[in-house]
């Protein structure tokens, strides 16, 4: 029953995504009021923004903690795709005088959320959001994507190996440009390229115990950066 109804509520989620994505597709609206409210850091603040999906926003809901007392900026959007962060990235990251970005994104692209894309279009989109970031003086975290043998609101797309393939290519990436790359992966994966059961419900999101391995390996990395 409880996951009869939890795919219910994620079909709930995403046909209400989707109706008000024809008004705005990108979701320009979601964070406008947040945005205009951020203060100018001060010279010695360093903003991080995490920029992502539902796994990103969900971070806030799920784990608080994780950002009370930090100069931390949770720009996570439920459902988004890379295309959707791309158009997004301006206000949601550099217009917000972000230090650093951690973006976390492509999960929703292999689930065709907003249509049908290749792995080699969603890494590309995550690149040019880092070729951005960098453009304008914002130090760049790319995440690996979660692992995720299926998903509920779309079953039978066999995302196991797309996600693999994907990561793959933004570690390439990353290296190539000495960029942070952060492995989520490897520490959450089981046996079937899927989510381990004790770390989400659902085999896509994390619960409390799956941030709670995520978060120390990202503050790693935003530490190195911010030392430097």
């Amino acid at each position: 029953m409880r996951n009869k109804a939890l795919t219910f509520s994620l079909f709930i989620t995403f046909f209400a995504m989707h109706y008000s994505n024809a008004q705005d597709w990108a979701n320009l609206k979601r964070y406008e009021k947040e945005n205009a409210a951020l203060v100018i850091p001060k010279a010695s603040e360093k903003r991080v923004v995490f920029i992502g999906n539902s796994i990103t926003e969900g971070w806030l809901r799920v784990h608080p903690s994780f950002f009370d007392g930090k100069p931390y900026v949770d720009r996570g959007i439920s459902g988004q795709t890379t295309p959707q962060m791309l158009l997004r990235f301006r206000q949601d990251v550099i217009n917000v005088k972000a230090a650093v970005v951690v973006i976390l994104a492509g999960i929703n692209d292999i689930a065709q959320n907003t249509g049908p894309m290749t792995v080699e279009e969603t890494a590309g989109n995550i690149f040019s959001m880092a070729e951005l970031a960098r453009a304008n003086g914002i130090s760049v975290i790319i995440c690996s994507v979660l692992p995720a043998s299926d998903f509920p609101w779309r079953p039978g797309m066999d995302p196991g190996p797309k996600v693999v393939t994907l990561n793959a290519i933004l570690n390439k990436y990353a290296k190539e440009h000495n960029i942070p790359f952060v492995d989520y992966y490897s520490s959450m994966v089981n046996e079937s390229l899927g989510l381990k059961k004790e770390l989400g419900d659902d085999g896509v999101h994390p619960n409390e115990k799956g941030y709670m391995i995520m978060e120390p390996i990202v503050e790693k990395a935003i530490s190195k950066i911010l030392k430097k």
